[in-house]
């Protein structure tokens, strides 16, 4: 065969394969302005590097800082080596990222399984590495190595690695716990080490080949890995000696480097610019170049709030802990980031769509440098660079909706089912005979009753009302209410909350329709859904239509949390298997009801228009009416999930003050002493302010108090329900002897937790133990979302 025949087709053999190979954009640069930022605010970078240069507080370093996709500043500064001889800072210079290990490549890893079903987080790590399950530690999970509070030491001896490294890994497995898991952080690298061994028995490479293939190759992170190579360790920073040798581009950290230079918690190698990489993979929820290395949903829950005993962590991140001392003040709360001992750091920002990263040799050359207090003032002249607002958001805040993240400026304009309804003449009441179950706060948008636009419809026959807890006018605050008459109709009013608490027979005389108009408040223990419930189960019995006209949740439709009631604890504050707060319509759970409890009813929901479920109250443009005597605003809704859930317990909850749920206390708490406890946690969105107070009525009235009043500084990212078990494990742990829990369960209505709560675990193994029942009611409540 003749070769000048041969040589086309090796050609175009050769063009097809080169075009089948990925090409990788790099991130692009760009001027400040045009992605938002001030310029003449970064240019004090240098001004502040120069000064710890100055200092001997490193001896150089690499600043990036990159937003809306671009980056817009990058300098290198100073000396990459020192000894034996001067070299230049540049900014392609590759670092040792000591601890961004953990995060970058063992904590993206083990997402990346869990994205593939290979693993889950609440695993217990044992069932993977049966021999790291001596010693008790049989019972640690994924997850509590992740955050830290596995139980286990921060370091194990030195000498426990002098042997080879078969060796070394017999006595990591025989590490002995020093505290019970979840109960303290204890930044370990020894949970990392074991999480990049739990890599390798899972997929049968090591940490440095997975995430090479899965998490840097697929986005063209080529400068980033373990043992680089002898072209990348030439232009390696240098760190310290070890055995009279400078170490540039081999392992500073001891113990890595008795593993053979691969380890999970440290001995990574990057440049600023494969960083910034990755940095936008994480900022655009797992994509970046148009390949996905996790799911939004894996970016979501890594990047999300983790309370631990000492403040919130991600799972592998720093979000807000004793660690976080190179966290810029003007990061928002939906930040996350890492330091790394060598002198790196990375912080991304969500809601300002920014990263921040920074690569020092700071141990160079006597390991006597700092750079903390450096990294958090350049991540504030970064912050307060932005002159813009976002121009898009891939992902939502830590611990927020992605659809709760951008608020409306202005009202919208809801129209709730009385309004539908009378919009439409009373179209699906024509005819019927109808008992209205409603209080004050049935009222169409000008502010007329239910009651009063029923009785004068010519379409419709009003034949009695039935009024819930705290009566027709939501007055009453007494155990039960008695039955009585309308002034303004004449028509009869028979009382939900007295001697019997669903319509009988009697009261039923020449109804045909029932119809449900009041506002719930979104939490499970909040009356008025038992009483729709109940009336659900009667009209049923007897054969009645039942229409509900549908009104907003306050909350909005997406935060759903705490622990899902018992099966067989259902009570007159627990109508169902639901969750603390549900995240559902009024109409929405009847329909739920009558699906999950087979009520086989003639159900009919007249929906809102205009209403989504990322608004909370104050975006739909109604006028806010006290649902209950003591639920006076909006601010006491949200904290009620929380804040309510304690007063079965011997704590006030501000009712008889001006202020209910907004403030907790009891003549036997320290209020200074819970206030520190609760702002040290570090929960996002609220703080704590120690008062006193004297309650009018209702528990301790009368008498002296100290406690909390409750400050939401961010209602995006504030948690209620978390908020409230973290009062309860600190009362616990503070006041084991007076705090009583005798009828906590009541409202709480999850054995499991109480037990747990009462056996002095802290709140974040509690969040565990529900949070697969909470998954599956996300699961259950789907079919029945009308909105």
């Amino acid at each position: 065969m003749s070769l000048n025949w041969i040589s086309p087709i090796l050609l175009v053999v050769v063009a097809i394969a080169a075009l089948q190979r990925p090409v990788f954009s790099q991130l692009a640069h760009s001027k400040p302005l045009a992605v938002g930022m001030d310029g003449s605010q970064l240019v004090r970078i240098d001004q502040l590097v120069a000064e710890h240069i100055a200092q001997e507080r490193m001896p150089g370093c690499v600043v990036t800082i990159g937003r809306l996709g671009k980056i817009a500043f990058q300098r290198s500064y100073g000396h990459r080596q020192l000894l034996p001889e001067k070299q230049p800072m540049s900014v392609d210079t590759v670092f040792d990222l000591a601890s961004l290990t953990k995060p970058i490549a063992t904590a993206t890893s083990i997402m990346v399984l869990v994205d593939r079903g290979q693993l889950r987080l609440d695993d217990r790590v044992a069932m993977y590495i049966p021999e790291f399950g001596q010693h008790n530690k049989d019972q640690i999970t994924v997850r509590q190595l992740l955050t830290h509070v596995a139980g286990l030491i921060a370091d194990n001896s030195m000498a426990d690695y002098q042997d080879g490294v078969p060796e070394a890994w017999k006595r990591i497995n025989a590490v002995e716990l020093i505290s019970e898991p979840g109960e303290k952080f204890i930044y370990s690298d020894v949970g990392f080490i074991v999480l990049a061994e739990l890599v390798q028995k899972i997929t049968g490479e090591n940490i440095d080949e997975f995430a090479r293939k899965n998490v840097y190759a697929p986005i063209g992170m080529n400068e980033t890995g373990y043992l680089p190579g002898e072209s990348l360790r030439k232009r390696a920073a240098t760190t310290e000696q070890r055995e009279g040798v400078w170490m540039q581009g081999e392992v500073h950290d001891p113990r890595a480097y008795a593993l053979g230079g691969i380890a999970g918690h440290a001995g990574l190698f990057s440049t600023a610019q494969d960083l910034s990489i990755y940095a936008q993979m994480m900022l655009m929820r797992g994509k970046y170049n148009g390949n996905r290395i996790l799911s939004e949903r894996a970016v979501d829950v890594m990047t999300r709030h983790h309370p631990t005993p000492r403040g919130m962590r991600g799972l592998g991140w720093d979000i807000n802990s004793p660690y976080s001392s190179n966290r810029s003040d003007l990061l928002t709360d939906s930040a996350f980031g890492h330091g790394g001992f060598t002198g790196t750091a990375i912080w991304m920002d969500p809601e300002l769509d920014l990263f921040v990263i920074f690569l020092a040799n700071r141990v160079h050359p006597n390991g006597k440098g700092d750079v903390n207090q450096l990294v958090a003032r350049i991540g504030s002249v970064a912050s307060a660079a932005i002159l813009e607002p976002r121009q898009h958001k891939p992902r939502a805040p830590a611990g927020a909706s992605a659809v709760m993240e951008k608020r409306r400026s202005v009202q919208s304009d809801v129209r709730c089912g009385i309004d539908v309804l009378r919009n439409q003449e009373f179209a699906q009441l024509r005819g019927r005979r109808v008992g209205l179950i409603t209080n004050q706060t049935g009222t169409d948008q000008e502010g007329n009753s239910t009651i009063r636009l029923l009785h004068e419809s010519p379409q419709v026959e009003l034949v009695a009302l039935f009024s819930p807890e705290h009566g027709i006018e939501g007055k009453l605050d007494s155990a039960k209410i008695t039955d009585t008459r309308d002034e303004t109709t004449g028509l009869p009013i028979f009382s939900l909350y007295g001697a019997e608490r669903r319509p009988n027979a009697e009261n039923l005389k020449g109804i045909d329709t029932l119809v449900f108009d009041i506002q719930d408040i979104g939490t499970r223990f909040y009356t008025y859904v038992s009483t729709m419930g109940l009336a659900m189960q009667a009209a049923s019995e007897h054969g009645l239509r039942f229409v509900v006209l549908d009104r907003p949740n306050p909350l909005g439709g997406h935060s759903i949390a705490g622990p899902v009631l018992d099966a067989g604890l259902e009570s007159f504050v627990g109508f169902h298997t639901l969750p603390i707060q549900h995240g559902m319509t009024i109409g929405e759970l009847a329909t739920m009801f009558n699906g999950e409890l087979k009520m086989q009813l003639d159900l009919q929901v007249i929906g809102m228009q205009g209403w989504q479920r990322d608004m909370m109250w104050d975006e739909t443009g109604l006028v806010w009416v006290n649902p209950s005597p003591n639920m006076r605003n909006l601010t006491e809704a949200m904290l009620y999930p929380g804040i309510g859930l304690l007063e079965t317990t011997n704590v006030s909850v501000g009712r008889g003050t001006d202020t209910p749920f907004e403030v907790l206390g009891a003549p036997w708490i320290d209020g200074r002493r819970l206030a520190r406890r609760m702002n040290e946690i570090g929960l996002p969105g609220t703080r704590f302010v120690p008062i006193r107070f004297s309650p009018d009525a209702s528990k301790f009235a009368g008498e002296a108090c100290e406690g909390v009043n409750i400050i939401i500084t961010n209602r995006v990212d504030f948690q209620p329900v978390r908020v409230g078990l973290e009062f309860a494990c600190q009362l616990r742990n503070l006041y084991p002897d007076k705090w009583q829990t005798d009828y906590f369960n009541r409202l709480l209505a999850d054995q499991t937790v109480l037990d747990a709560l009462n056996g002095g675990k802290p709140a974040d193994a509690i969040h565990e133990l529900y949070s697969q029942e909470l998954n599956e009611f996300r699961h259950r409540r789907v079919a029945f979302l009308l909105y």
